[in-house]
């Protein structure tokens, strides 16, 4: 349970100051849904494809591609 008096505007000043991905981020990482599902995937381990992907899908995630190149 979060700490913060989710009706005061003073708890969130410093939302205004954030991009949009900030935002809803602050937003999603409060849904307990979201939160339930994050930790049945974190603690399967490495997540298949699909499932990663079924994740992302769900919860309208977009992750960055990265290189496969070493550095």
């Amino acid at each position: 349970m979060l700490s913060i008096d989710w009706r005061s505007p003073a708890a969130y000043g410093h939302t205004k100051h954030i991009p949009a991905a900030g935002f809803a981020w602050e937003y999603l990482r409060r849904n307990d849904e979201y939160r339930r599902d994050f930790q049945t995937i974190a603690l399967n381990g490495e997540p298949a494809a699909r499932e990663h992907q079924a994740f992302a899908h769900r919860w309208g995630l977009r992750f960055p591609v990265r290189s496969r190149r070493a550095a």
